[in-house]
């Protein structure tokens, strides 16, 4: 049985992942718009992927004898300067992410809650691949500049980066 500040914790985690959905989305839509439909496919990727973390921690919550809420979710911006800033706003919210995720997992140790600490050692190895992924990214970007053919062949990459990604999850 989940503790009432582990059951807070947990559906403010919730809240947070349905935000980097939409966040996610919103992001995609602006790349849509500017002519980077990998980039954008590669964005529409991570906003199901976090909204299945939403939903992975949401069915914890519930078959833990907690009450998991439906959270209601701030509208994210829609406008950007680059397709750099993107991924910087992406970066920033998975160290955001990560950082909730570690003080969730100290409230389980605190609180000799096993099953969430389970549960949270999955999301703290998945944090490190988001992250990495994104600063990788973020990295190469800074190599291409504003390179025309640089940024077209990048967003072949992010093409690639979405379409393993559902691979992955069929």
């Amino acid at each position: 049985m989940l503790s009432s500040t582990l059951n807070k914790a947990l559906n403010d985690q919730i809240v947070m992942e349905a935000y980097a959905s939409s966040y996610y989305l919103s992001l995609a839509s602006w790349c849509d718009q500017k002519g980077f439909p990998g980039t954008a496919a590669f964005f529409y990727a991570q906003a199901e992927e976090e909204r299945e973390h939403m939903m992975k921690i949401f069915m914890f919550v519930n078959e833990n004898e907690g009450q998991a809420i439906s959270p209601g979710v701030n509208e994210p911006p829609a406008d950007f300067e680059n397709v750099g800033q993107c991924f910087e706003i992406a970066l920033g919210h998975e160290k955001k992410v990560t950082a909730s995720i570690n003080n969730i997992m100290k409230l389980a140790r605190e609180e000799n809650d096993f099953r969430t600490m389970n549960l949270m050692q999955w999301f703290v190895d998945e944090q490190l691949e988001e992250e990495t992924q994104m600063q990788l990214i973020i990295d190469k970007l800074k190599l291409i500049g504003d390179n025309g053919v640089g940024l077209y062949m990048l967003d072949g990459e992010m093409a690639e980066r979405a379409a393993t990604k559902e691979e992955e999850e069929e």
